[in-house]
């Protein structure tokens, strides 16, 4: 049986979590668990902690993802047989080849540049797998950890629980904070609700807008929270609501109805991968045509989230 590393060069958690459905494939492939390394921008130890295709995660810091002998170093005690190489880096096929790795996949170098991200990575898992895969990934999680959150927190079925995705990776990503109050009053009078801030220490400013609202006595803040400590409380609510995020993919992973809104950056990319996912683009734009510099988050419609949130939280 192969001993396989998998290296992800990728530093977003969102993208991560697309990933994630090609390491369970190859690690079916293989019959075997593999190691992932990754950047620890991804919280890949954190997300894949409880996943049984999952041997070991190799986190690396600022400093040591560049560090190039130092990758080495890490890697080469482990002696890899196999490396499935998530990037078109020259760089990383050369770690791997330093580090004693013999069968070494990779993206075709200098390739990737404008390539959609979802399906790159499932051409590429499928072609060397030879067979099809889903993309649909799957996050695993405790369901103890999970029920003592429904306990802490209250979540129960008799309410609508929602993870709300206010946050994003840079303004032009996020939809004005007070599009989302009015949107959380607006459905909080028509359903009991609970709204889970998903935000960290940099969001503070947009989470306490939201907690010195009108809705603030229904609101759970994730601010101080890590990853970790989110994902037993993500696995129990039903929904997520909010922009392209990291906390949306992993919503999306632990099975929750989704819906995202993408002002500046591809869903054809970061939104079709997953059943689990509904999209709003703004107005004059398409799934196909919006991407990254479209810079439509003041052409979202009200009105049309509304509508969409109402469907995907009616049942």
């Amino acid at each position: 049986m192969s001993k396989a590393l998998v290296i992800i060069k990728s530093m977003g958690i969102g993208d991560l979590c697309i990933l994630i459905s090609n390491i369970h494939a190859i690690s079916k492939k293989i019959a075997k668990p593999v190691t992932v390394l990754a950047q620890k921008n991804t919280r890949a130890n954190a997300i894949l902690k409880y996943d049984p295709h999952i041997k070991e995660v190799i986190e690396l810091d600022e400093k040591e993802i560049k560090s190039f002998f130092g990758i080495i170093k890490k890697i080469k005690s482990k002696k890899f047989d196999q490396s499935y190489i998530f990037s078109d880096s020259m760089r990383f096929y050369l770690i791997s080849k330093l580090s004693g790795i013999k069968e070494n996949f990779h993206y075709k170098f200098f390739s990737k540049r404008g390539k959609n991200f979802f399906k790159t990575a499932k051409e590429f898992t499928e072609k060397i797998l030879k067979t099809e895969i889903d993309s649909q990934s799957k996050i695993f999680f405790n369901k103890s950890d999970m029920e003592q959150a429904k306990i802490k927190f209250n979540i129960s079925d008799k309410t609508k629980n929602i993870i709300c995705g206010i946050s994003a990776s840079g303004p032009t990503k996020r939809w004005d904070v007070s599009n989302y109050i009015k949107l959380f009053e607006s459905i909080n009078l028509k359903f009991k609700c609970k709204f889970f801030l998903a935000g960290g220490v940099n969001d503070e400013n947009l989470i306490r807008e939201i907690m010195n609202s009108s809705v603030g006595k229904n609101c759970v803040s994730f601010s101080k929270m890590t990853i970790l400590e989110t994902i037993p409380i993500i696995s129990a609510c039903q929904y997520y609501i909010g922009n392209d995020t990291g906390w949306g993919h992993i919503s999306s992973g632990l099975n929750l109805k989704s819906l995202f809104l993408f002002m500046d950056s591809p869903p054809a990319a970061y939104g079709l991968y997953s059943n689990n996912i509904s999209i709003v683009v703004p107005d004059n734009e398409t799934i196909e045509s919006c991407s990254h510099n479209t810079r439509g988050k003041n052409r979202i419609s009200f009105d049309s989230v509304v509508d969409k949130t109402l469907k995907l939280i009616a049942n």
